[in-house]
């Protein structure tokens, strides 16, 4: 700062080259597909104004320390609850529409988004931290400070966006189309038993002649512990109706016999292609995985 108050032009250049810097890496984790993170095009204003307002933050970090301003630093404090409070809104948004979905997204569902949308927000506090505080370490001309701050906060960006990178259900898991079967009042797929709810001609005509099947085998006997979980079955549902609409029945089913994961449903689009991709591409929830180290009966303390 100068004697005046005004900040100098050295700051003012740091400043807005950390903002510009960490708003950049929340924008290029926002995507629009048909998951709709956010939806668009309010979602997204939503949230490009919060990581503005986290990537300020972040950049006024070095020039509050500099100035020996350390009433200013305590404001991060107020931006970790400000996030906190952005991800207890989102959260309560999405419990509010679920009523409105194809099928429920779920409680576990809706926390893990909740959750990714919180750690965004510190992307941009952090990359712009981290743009500013090189900046300041170098003695160099401007435009030398400004590209090398932009490429730290860049690097950081990569490492964060790689360590919070989480696993689909394609990493652990095959899907492949199941054959629906229709017997007296009962559904089964591939042999598996679904549902004994099908009772009307009127069903069985539906099912049989618009109805889509997926079964789904883990890799790993253990990734069955991850796939059976109610909320993992809940999110890969809820993507499948999402991608290809439901127009009647949403079911899913599990096999204990041998591990798999079946759902049938009516969808609007026929397209099983899009049902699999959608299914094979859902997250996994961080709620329900399991190590299977921790699985280990030395770990657990079942062997002595």
């Amino acid at each position: 700062m100068e004697n005046n108050g005004m900040i100098s032009p050295e700051y003012l250049v740091m400043i807005i080259t950390a903002v510009i810097t960490g708003t950049l890496a929340r924008v290029l984790t926002m995507k629009q597909d048909y998951r709709q993170y956010p939806s668009y095009p309010n979602g997204f204003l939503i949230h490009f104004v919060t990581a503005a307002v986290a990537a300020t933050l972040g950049a006024f970090v070095i020039p509050a320390l500099m100035t020996k301003n350390f009433i200013a630093v305590t404001f991060l404090t107020l931006a970790i609850q400000q996030f906190r409070e952005v991800r207890k809104t989102e959260k309560e948004s999405l419990q509010d529409l679920e009523g409105t979905e194809y099928t429920p997204r779920g409680d576990a569902y809706i926390d893990g988004i909740a959750k990714t949308f919180e750690s965004r927000n510190y992307f941009a506090l952090l990359v712009s931290f981290v743009t500013a505080l090189t900046m300041q370490l170098l003695d160099q001309e401007t435009w030398i400070e400004v590209a090398a701050g932009t490429l730290a906060g860049l690097i950081l960006f990569v490492i964060l966006k790689h360590f919070t990178k989480g696993k689909k259900v394609k990493d652990i898991a095959i899907v492949k189309r199941g054959k629906i079967e229709i017997k007296g009042s009962e559904l089964y797929v591939d042999d598996i038993f679904v549902s004994n709810l099908v009772g009307s001609e009127r069903v069985k005509n539906l099912i049989q002649k618009s109805g889509l099947a997926a079964v789904i085998y883990p890799k790993h006997p253990h990734y069955s512990l991850t796939l059976e979980h109610q909320g993992q079955r809940q999110a890969m549902l809820n993507e499948a109706t999402r991608a290809v609409g439901l127009r009647r029945y949403s079911i899913s089913f599990q096999n204990f016999k041998d591990d798999r994961i079946v759902m049938a449903l009516v969808p609007i689009e026929h397209n099983f292609e899009l049902l699999k991709e959608s299914i094979l591409n859902t997250p996994l929830l961080e709620s329900v995985k399991k190590a299977p180290q921790l699985m280990e009966t030395q770990m657990t303390g079942g062997k002595q």
